[in-house]
């Protein structure tokens, strides 16, 4: 059985390399997790052990299959307790993510079920992130542009918010901006700033950092292209 720190570990290395990130560096764990890089790198010969992960010297670190599966029910886990703890218990998106860290690691299959079951099988969590199936099969899990990618006058549909900064999380929501809302790129200011207008007409100033946290794709010609 894997402690919940190993499967901490396994998740963390499966967001990087949906990143991009191939092999993932002792580094960018450590960096991840708040760890040391000597804690990091006992963590993968432990996990290398385990047969979870394949060690390429100086370079880092691949799930293997086995890991991949570990981490995608961690992965099912988390998103599916985010969107039952929003849709049935009222939290906002901005909280819901510490939350669902702190509960991942000790449901059961049972339970899951049951969350899946009450919400009706969902595809994706409150942020917009892609559930796993229950069969825990491999998935596109790539998170696509920023807006912080396009122009002056684009058209785009927000997709997927990444759930770290609660602060940004509730200014969005405030805003108006959540997944599957259709913006216009009204201004791109030389100081970092984006300025966004939104289908009620309102226009809404995102900094830098804020407009690289939303995924976003070209919106079409209608309104259809704004469905989740």
């Amino acid at each position: 059985m894997l402690s919940p720190e190993m499967e901490d570990y396994l998740k963390v290395i499966y967001d990087l390399q949906r990143g991009g990130a191939d092999p993932v560096s002792t580094s960018e764990i450590a960096d991840t997790l708040a760890v040391t890089p000597p804690t990091a790198t006992s963590m993968m010969e432990k996990l290398a052990d385990r047969e979870l992960v394949e060690r390429e010297k100086y370079k880092g670190v691949t799930l293997t299959t086995e890991g991949e599966t570990v981490a995608l029910e961690v992965v099912r886990h988390h998103r599916l307790i985010e969107t039952y703890l929003a849709e049935r218990l009222g939290y906002s998106w901005a909280e819901v993510h510490d939350e669902a860290d702190r509960l991942e690691h000790h449901i059961s299959e049972e339970f899951e079920r049951r969350v899946a079951d009450v919400l009706d099988d969902p595809d994706v969590d409150p942020h917009g992130d892609p559930i796993p199936n229950d069969a825990l099969d491999p998935m596109d899990d790539t998170e696509g542009a920023t807006l912080a990618d396009f122009e002056e006058d684009d058209r785009v549909v927000v997709r997927r918010v990444r759930d770290r900064d609660p602060d940004g999380l509730a200014y969005l929501q405030g805003a108006g901006i959540t997944p599957g809302t259709v913006l216009t790129v009204a201004e791109v200011a030389p100081i970092g700033m984006v300025t966004v207008s939104l289908p009620d007409g309102e226009t809404t100033a995102l900094p830098q950092r804020v407009a690289e946290a939303i995924r976003v794709e070209a919106a079409g010609a209608t309104e259809d292209a704004a469905a989740p």
